[in-house]
């Protein structure tokens, strides 16, 4: 997988961790079950940590704290699963996540303006996405109905 964030390709700085692996020394981004578990020692630690959330775990569970968390990603199980959005959203306006939001799992090259408009910042696309790909597809629509959440 490749990752664009703030629409540029980047290197991923974060290593999803299974919950039975052991963490880097570097950042690392960790289930929610596994958040839930070691919370006292993951907020401790010197490098920077992110939360994946599966569809259907909702960020509320996480909001008291967002402030040591780096990145939080949400998970697109399959196309027709759009959880993800209304999460992001409640991330950015409610709860006013500043941190990096990353759309993982089926991320679609017709979704990418619409997942931007909703406040990620960071996209794991697959590897046959190149950047003029991307690009085209991120600025597919010109007007919008409602107002944009997010960064970029």
């Amino acid at each position: 997988m490749q990752l664009i964030k703030n629409g540029e390709f980047v290197e991923d700085p974060f290593l999803t961790v299974g919950d039975d692996e052991a963490l880097p020394e570097g950042a690392a981004i960790v289930s929610l079950e596994r958040w839930q578990a070691e919370r006292a020692t993951l907020r401790t630690r010197n490098a920077p940590i992110g939360v994946r959330l599966k569809s259907g775990q909702e960020p509320s569970v996480i909001a008291a704290d967002l402030d040591n968390i780096a990145v939080v990603a949400l998970e697109f199980p399959v196309y027709r699963n759009g959880r993800a959005y209304s999460y992001a959203r409640l991330l950015r306006e409610r709860y006013g996540f500043k941190g990096e939001l990353r759309a993982v799992g089926n991320v679609l090259r017709d979704q990418f303006q619409f997942m931007i408009r909703c406040g990620f910042d960071a996209l794991e696309v697959a590897d046959n996405i190149t950047p003029e790909i991307f690009s085209e597809c991120a600025g597919f629509f010109t007007a919008f109905y409602q107002r944009r959440a997010g960064a970029f």
